[in-house]
């Protein structure tokens, strides 16, 4: 790689981003000692340590940490200067990095599969994780979350249908349990818990008629991967709040049953959102295109299923 200019810069802060060589090195494409040679000749040129090392962990140092805050941005501002000149271009090219959680990857895949095969010169690079970051900080073109978790200074394109959340649990589990009928009643339940990015314990959210209600259930098991939750709630463990995308497929073939329906009204969907200061790419431009099509399409495929059936 190249040891001046901005290749550096972009390898500090692909280590930072990674808090080690190995997978900074992996991203970039290069070699682990090539990038270390590049992060160790900066710091020898501007005379100061960036990185505590160890044979475990590789850490910002304080100048690094105030060094990496500095230099994001203006990358970030060259990258943006990059894409503006790119954009002049007929056909959309280059790569868009987005940051998004594993169940927002599942559901929005197909607009992605669908955006690279329309523009086969571009690629994405989804980095998925539960916690919510700044995207611009951590270098990102784009993130994919909910409506309600995105920053307002962002510019946010909704992916089309809202998102409702379900409890279940196996029909083994309700032949020994009766069903609840209102989020009280939860708590002569075994709930399958829901760990937090941050490390606490999701609340269930219920509404109906005005009245909000929050619930930390009780149960035996602690998990923080939505997946898990449903294996669990299938083996009869207890009751689970899941995304109806994700336990839908079970709802309809009978191998969980819902329960509190009325209490779980819809919410904001998924959305794309990016930076509403920047002027965006073309290939950032392109995949907004491509979203608001499906989007469209879903609409149009409901109206025509509701004629149906009338």
């Amino acid at each position: 790689m190249k040891t001046s200019g901005l290749g550096e810069l972009e390898a500090v802060l692909a280590v930072a981003r990674h808090r080690g060589f190995r997978p900074a090195a992996s991203e970039m494409g290069v070699s682990t000692s090539a990038l270390s040679h590049a992060v160790a000749g900066l710091e020898a040129r501007i005379g100061v340590r960036l990185f505590n090392r160890t044979t475990r962990s590789v850490s910002l140092s304080e100048a690094g940490a105030q060094f990496v805050a500095t230099v994001g941005p203006a990358l970030s501002t060259i990258r943006e200067a990059m894409d503006r000149a790119g954009s002049y271009g007929d056909t959309p090219s280059g790569t868009l990095r987005i940051n998004t959680s594993v169940g927002a990857a599942h559901q929005v895949m197909a607009v992605f599969v669908a955006f690279l095969a329309r523009y086969p010169e571009m690629k994405l690079d989804i980095v998925t994780e539960g916690k919510l970051i700044d995207i611009v900080v951590e270098g990102f073109d784009a993130g994919v979350r909910l409506i309600d978790t995105v920053p307002q200074d962002m510019v946010a394109v909704p992916f089309g249908d809202r998102q409702r959340f379900a409890v279940v649990a196996s029909p083994a589990y309700f032949a020994n349990h009766r069903k609840p009928r209102t989020p009280a009643d939860l708590k002569s339940h075994r709930c399958i818990r829901s760990r937090m990015p941050s490390g606490t314990i999701y609340q269930w959210e219920f509404e109906r008629h005005g009245e909000a209600v929050r619930f930390d259930g009780q149960g035996g098991l602690t998990l923080d991967d939505s997946s898990l939750m449903l294996a669990a709630a299938r083996a009869g463990v207890g009751l689970a709040y899941l995304t109806e995308w994700t336990v839908g497929a079970d709802l309809a073939a009978g191998t969980l049953v819902r329960v509190l329906e009325d209490w779980t009204p819809p919410l904001d969907g998924l959305c794309l959102y990016y930076p509403s200061r920047r002027h965006a790419p073309a290939g950032l431009r392109a995949l907004v295109d491509t979203i608001r099509e499906h989007a469209e399409a879903q609409r149009q495929g409901a109206r025509s299923g509701r004629q149906k059936q009338r």
